[in-house]
């Protein structure tokens, strides 16, 4: 490959989405996003067809831009989704890049009165907006979204609370099973705010956008566990509610139970019709995955199997939760040609 950006065979497209539901949101973070559409190879010489739609989401802390970053000596997402539509064996489609960041680093896709209605803002807004401006197969059959880690989670979340919206998933090492991938860092996340911020979330984010990101011990676990709990256990109000004593750790079980309400893998059976009802499902993650995301891959295929649901693309392969971006073409392509028909 060419050590810099190549010329694509297909078309991007870059647009400020202005939208009406993440105006005032509680956080006060921008209503005016960035949303990127790919266009497939030969789209423009096919005025009378219409095209599958494939929408993909960031993990915590992502915004648009990012898709850009690369890997050395890989291409970056952008170049790979153009090189899977290049190729004539794959059913062309159109690939909407969406931005839901937000200054706590991410919304989960989820409506909450801790950091805004995201969820309407993707199904409610941008969606339809596609559809009115692309030439989309304009149904929730024809209609898939793809994510990791925090994207992966919304990828398996959106479709169970909007099945109207969407026809297929893919999730790569998704948040899923909640007592594995997010418990044990509220030790860890209890003694930070012991050692450096007096026991307070207010003292550490003030010192956290003081200086560099990430340059102090337990940056990550601290922001982790105070944006879940925003997107997970905010009150009406606003007020989030931690899921432990952040003086002793111990766990507030009133809390922690709101947490697992939003827990793919537990959302399974109270939302078997929506997932029964998926032309595409599709799971992986690495077997050595940092944050044990793999154990959520299985605890989540398990579940669809008790529900009845086995035709299911599922993978453990070999690597961790880092440089897994080669993942997403196979997903993309198994979502579209499930999508085409």
């Amino acid at each position: 490959m060419e050590p810099w950006s190549i010329e694509p065979r297909g078309r991007f497209e870059e647009h400020t989405f202005e939208s009406d539901t993440l105006k005032e949101n509680p956080l006060g973070d921008p209503h005016r996003r960035p949303l990127w559409v790919y266009l497939p190879p030969g789209y423009d010489e096919a005025p009378g067809e219409r095209f599958p739609s494939v929408y993909l989401i960031q993990g915590l802390t992502g915004q648009l831009d990012m898709w850009r970053n690369r890997t050395p000596f890989r291409k970056n997402m952008p170049e790979l989704v153009d090189d899977l539509f290049a190729d004539a064996t794959t059913p062309p489609a159109i690939v909407v890049w969406v931005d839901c960041w937000t200054s706590l680093g991410g919304s989960q896709f989820l409506d909450s009165p801790g950091t805004g209605n995201y969820l309407t803002y993707l199904c409610d807004e941008v969606v339809p907006w596609i559809d009115a401006n692309y030439r989309t197969s304009a149904d929730r059959d024809h209609r898939g979204i793809q994510g990791k880690s925090s994207g992966g989670y919304g990828a398996m979340v959106v479709p169970m609370l909007r099945p109207d919206v969407w026809g297929g998933l893919a999730t790569h090492a998704g948040d899923a099973l909640f007592e594995t991938c997010y418990l044990p860092d509220f030790r860890d996340a209890a003694r930070a705010l012991r050692n450096h911020y007096d026991g307070s979330f207010d003292a550490f984010w003030k010192d956290f956008r003081s200086r560099p990101a990430g340059s102090k011990d337990g940056d990550d676990e601290l922001l982790n566990t105070w944006c879940m709990a925003a997107s997970y256990s905010a009150d009406p109000d606003g007020t989030v509610q931690l899921p432990f004593d952040p003086a002793t750790g111990r766990m507030r079980d009133d809390v922690w139970a709101r947490w697992l309400e939003r827990d793919p893998v537990r959302m399974v059976a109270s939302h078997a019709d929506a997932l029964r009802s998926m032309r595409a499902i599709y799971i992986d993650a690495g077997n050595k995955d940092d944050y044990f995301l793999d154990l959520g891959a299985e605890a989540f295929r398990r579940e669809l199997e008790a529900i009845g649901v086995t035709d299911v693309f599922f993978e453990l392969f070999d690597g961790t939760h880092s440089g897994i971006e080669y993942r997403y073409p196979s997903s993309t392509r198994y979502l579209v040609e499930r999508l085409a028909t």
